[in-house]
């Protein structure tokens, strides 16, 4: 009985979230639509949309099992778990204050729907090669993101029922796609609202349940002290880490996390298209203080963790997963009664919603970049109304079909594989967006060069540098944005100034932005 009420409390998150992209599919009548919503979301709903489609899967189930103490003895991950959210808060705030309403403006100038679109429109590139080259980027680094959600699907249930890993992974993705096709941007956008809620629900429940199984904030705090290492907490938050653990470069390289949120096409895309431009200060106090919040307690919810699995003789069970910390907390609250089991529902549904708010997120960004930047600017220029909606809908299925494939594999770190991902757009589109919106000399050559240095440096870093170690050990984020950022400047400085029309264009927005 108690299994049956879990599992109905899940179907019906669930099946609402079909029933709403249903709803919303007759809405979309263009590819503008699909895409960007008809740039007619509010404030609440760009807010919630951007910071619910950035979390994913990292928010209930990464981010817990990096800070969870695993009993081996006190190690880096609580740490960079910490240092990791710093960044991203620092980068959330700056993000809103700095991207969201310029680009808000520039791209509606530009009649840009998509940001490669938003790119080749704000640097003239009739040709379409920085079309061309950010769509592939984009396709390279969302689609095994997206994988990644598929993966986070298949182990929650696995976990979670004892069922086969393959068969729930393609059920999930198959949920998810079929409301993506139906509504696309606007239900991706609406559902990543209510998905950001029921996300804070299943936070708030865990940790009330974690502090109450663990006897209490005194017995959570003996627990921690009873850990071997402990002593040595301190060199995981200093500037100089005694043995090199969490030392400077370390931190940095961490903090570095928040320079991601410049490049994250997914993320743009709620700024371009909310509806007024001036209710995004609003957007920014909603989405920065629900990022702050949300990641500080899936932390403290791997803290709780080590009290809850040495408790309950979780550390020496066979397959223990610290990424599936919260699962287990929903277990047990699940065993307890019949409303247990319903809460204990709503708590998976809210892991759900953390993949699902982003993987529908990357789905259209990527299938956009497919039938809008690839298909139809160089092959169908003239495609209907019809085609474009058609082609848009199949790239979904395209696209999803892929990510399954790579998702096959479920021993893949979902952290690890969001964290790749995240520092390709961070570094491939980070830098070009800020200089695109602050830097008037910028011009196409400079962003093509800066596109693919940055991509190809977290390619070269990741896996032929940074395995080095010493200083080279380093998140590849950083020295890709720098790089990117260097090759920007030289290569635009070293070619012709941009077209008369388009400073224009740029002092237009500039003042824009400006006005009141």
């Amino acid at each position: 009985m108690k299994f049956t009420m879990m599992i109905f409390a899940v179907l019906v998150y669930l099946g609402f979230m079909v029933y709403l992209g249903a709803r919303l599919s007759k809405k979309n009548k263009t590819s503008d639509d699909m895409y960007l919503g008809g740039r007619k979301l509010g404030p609440l709903v760009t807010a919630m949309s951007a910071e619910a489609s950035d979390m994913s899967s990292w928010l209930l189930m990464g981010l817990p099992g990096l800070a969870l103490i695993n009993g081996i003895g006190y190690n880096a991950g609580f740490a960079e778990a910490v240092w990791t959210a710093i960044g991203l808060a620092v980068g959330t705030y700056l993000n809103w204050l700095l991207v969201a309403k310029r680009i808000r403006i520039y791209s509606e100038k530009t009649r840009s729907n998509t940001i490669p679109a938003f790119l080749s429109d704000r640097f003239g590139d009739k040709a379409g090669f920085l079309t061309a080259i950010a769509a592939v980027v984009i396709i390279v680094f969302f689609v095994p993101y997206t994988a990644s959600g598929f993966s986070a699907i298949g182990k929650l249930a696995s976990a979670l029922f004892n069922v086969d890993y393959h068969t729930v992974m393609i059920v999930g993705a198959i949920i998810l796609v079929a409301y993506t096709v139906m509504g696309g941007f606007l239900a991706a956008s609406i559902t990543d609202l209510i998905q950001s809620v029921v996300m804070t629900i299943a936070l708030f429940v865990v940790v009330c349940f974690g502090i109450e199984n663990a006897g209490g904030m005194a017995a959570i705090g003996e627990n921690i002290l009873k850990i071997d290492g402990i002593e040595s907490f301190g060199q995981y938050f200093s500037l100089t880490g005694t043995d090199g653990s969490f030392g400077f470069l370390p931190i940095v390289s961490t903090l570095a996390w928040g320079l991601g949120y410049f490049g994250m096409p997914h993320i743009l895309l709620r700024f371009m298209a909310i509806e007024d431009k001036n209710k995004l200060k609003l957007s920014r106090r909603v989405g920065s203080a629900w990022v702050v919040i949300s990641m500080g307690i899936a932390i403290f919810i791997g803290v709780l963790g080590y009290s809850f699995v040495a408790n309950n003789g979780l550390l020496t069970a066979e397959g223990f997963d610290n990424e599936s910390i919260v699962v287990y907390f929903a277990n047990a609250i699940g065993s307890l009664d019949s409303f247990g089991a319903i809460i204990a529902g709503i708590i998976i549904a809210g892991i759900l919603a953390s993949i699902m708010s982003t993987a529908d997120s990357q789905l259209l960004a990527a299938s956009s970049s497919v039938s809008e930047n690839l298909i139809k600017r160089f092959a169908w220029k003239n495609m209907g109304n019809k085609a474009q909606m058609w082609l848009a809908r199949g790239s979904v299925l395209v696209i999803a079909a892929i990510a399954i494939v790579l998702a096959w594999n479920p021993n893949s770190s979902v952290f690890r594989i969001v964290s790749f991902a995240w520092a390709g757009f961070g570094a491939a589109f980070g830098p070009i967006v800020i200089f695109a919106l602050f830097w008037k000399r910028t011009n196409k050559w400079g962003a093509l060069a800066g596109i693919v240095s940055g991509g190809a440096i977290v390619f070269i870093w990741k896996f032929l540098i940074r395995p080095l170690g010493g200083a080279f050990d380093i998140y590849e984020l950083l020295p890709a944005f720098i790089i990117s950022s260097i090759a920007i400047v030289t290569v635009s400085l070293l070619t012709a100034k941009p077209d008369k029309e388009i400073e224009d264009t740029y002092e237009a927005v500039k003042a824009e932005c400006k006005a009141k």
